[in-house]
């Protein structure tokens, strides 16, 4: 009997050891330190400098082939130095920053108000049924429509003034961003709203403690493609809204430099909004994904 009780006792210890030893693994996993934050210096050059610098290395030498193949004449194919000079010359001229930041401006206002409507809008598609499912249709269908549609109606609105461009970009971003909100809403688990209502978070409290954290990274898309929306939105109206009352922006320089067929230019002028659209993606929404998925622990995952 007594040797029954001490093999018994054994087996006992041997599996409280085992659970011990996989607290401890676990605890281990998820204080490990993860996600690119934390990658050295030299991966992060490695795996996130290197390849774009070798595409874009590539895509210039691919040029340059084609320019001196004479694929095209060079006043139609110019080479990257022929851009490059376009470049310097708007630079001496003291034009550069002044046309970017025209049309940065205009797109952070636009994308701005876009925001707040978009999230107003689907706050409220995804609170009364009715209206999501009489509106909501119409909103994907909004989502779907080319924004440079919208240009010709805006001028006739509004004339060749700022608020036809900003007509245009709220046209064409409030659809994106409430659409990714009422996506992000979808997915959030009954569970955290019953515990919200349980805890007396009722209303706004009930939006801005439950809601909005829970959909974030519905909603976090939403504004990233809703900020895509605006950009493409700002240069078609700036291309076909052009007027000197306006000012300089980029699209206008685009359509300017068509114009008096300057393709060097006109090259300058699509890597000019190429690389404003790349730094904002890299510079605002890349951080706020990380920071939400690291937030949840995918960080590793999707690193």
């Amino acid at each position: 009997m007594a040797a029954g009780e001490t093999v018994a006792t054994r087996k006992g210890v041997r599996e409280v050891r085992d659970s011990a030893d996989v607290e401890a693994g676990l605890d281990a996993l998820d204080s490990a330190p993860v996600g690119p934050g934390r990658m050295p210096v030299r991966q992060i050059l490695r795996e996130r400098v290197l390849p774009p610098v070798v595409a874009a290395v590539l895509v210039l030498l691919a040029w340059q082939a084609a320019y001196e193949a004479e694929i095209k004449p060079d006043y139609l194919l110019p080479s990257p130095g022929d851009v490059w000079r376009a470049l310097s010359d708007q630079w001496y001229e003291g034009t550069l920053f002044s046309t970017v930041w025209t049309s940065m401006q205009r797109g952070a206002l636009g994308f701005a108000a876009a925001v707040v409507i978009g999230t107003g809008l689907g706050l409220l598609l995804g609170a009364v049924r009715s209206l999501r499912v009489g509106i909501g249709p119409v909103l994907s269908g909004l989502q779907s429509l080319p924004s440079v549609a919208w240009v010709p109606a805006a001028v006739v609105w509004f004339g060749l003034t700022d608020a036809t461009i900003y007509a245009v970009i709220l046209l064409g971003a409030v659809p994106s961003i409430a659409n990714g909100l009422l996506a992000g809403v979808d997915q959030v688990p009954p569970l955290y709203l019953r515990a919200g209502r349980v805890l007396g978070a009722t209303g706004a409290a009930r939006v801005r403690h439950v809601l909005l954290p829970a959909a974030l990274p519905g909603y976090l898309a939403g504004l990233k493609q809703g900020w895509a929306f605006s950009w493409r939105s700002l240069m078609a109206a700036e291309l076909i809204a052009s007027s000197p009352e306006l000012g300089l922006g980029l699209g206008q320089l685009l359509e300017n430099a068509r114009s008096y067929q300057d393709m060097a230019l006109v090259l300058a002028t699509i890597g000019e909004i190429l690389v404003v659209g790349i730094a904002v993606d890299l510079l605002l929404f890349a951080p706020l994904e990380r920071r939400v998925l690291r937030a949840r622990g995918l960080a590793g995952v999707r690193g």
